[in-house]
């Protein structure tokens, strides 16, 4: 009965119950982030974050806070970089803190940026993020 389709109670994703009256899964807000990164798209980009979300260089190197300040920085990355492409290697949860090992691609060449970036998550939203380079 296509009726059914307004009175949705539960979801279930890869054997998971998805409740939809509570907050995103620390997970689910880092996928996410990095699939609208992957789409170069800067406004569904900046939904997981938090309005006064702080950004660091790991491990306590403020670089700037908010999404006004994220979105000056990545919208012309997206708009100049269009084979930009992030590859999740490896994912850590713990907790509110989401741990991902990437590999960044597109940059016109045949070099791949490895990073790891920490995301930590309250209320709903992530709050901090800490990138490490390798440097």
């Amino acid at each position: 009965n296509i009726d059914a389709l307004l009175d949705i109670n539960r979801v279930i994703k890869a054997g998971r119950v998805i409740n939809t009256e509570s907050d995103p899964a620390p997970e689910e807000l880092a996928q996410q982030q990095l699939n609208a990164y992957n789409l170069r798209d800067i406004d569904a980009f900046l939904e997981p974050y938090s309005d006064t979300v702080k950004v660091y260089n790991f491990p306590d190197e403020f670089q700037y806070q908010g999404k006004d300040a994220m979105r000056k920085g990545y919208a012309d990355f997206f708009k100049n970089t269009p084979l930009l492409h992030c590859k999740l290697v490896k994912r850590i949860v713990l907790g509110n803190t989401v741990i991902d090992q990437e590999e960044v691609s597109g940059f016109g060449n045949d070099y791949v940026l490895k990073a790891i970036a920490i995301y930590k998550i309250k209320d709903g939203k992530i709050i901090e993020v800490y990138f490490d380079r390798g440097n």
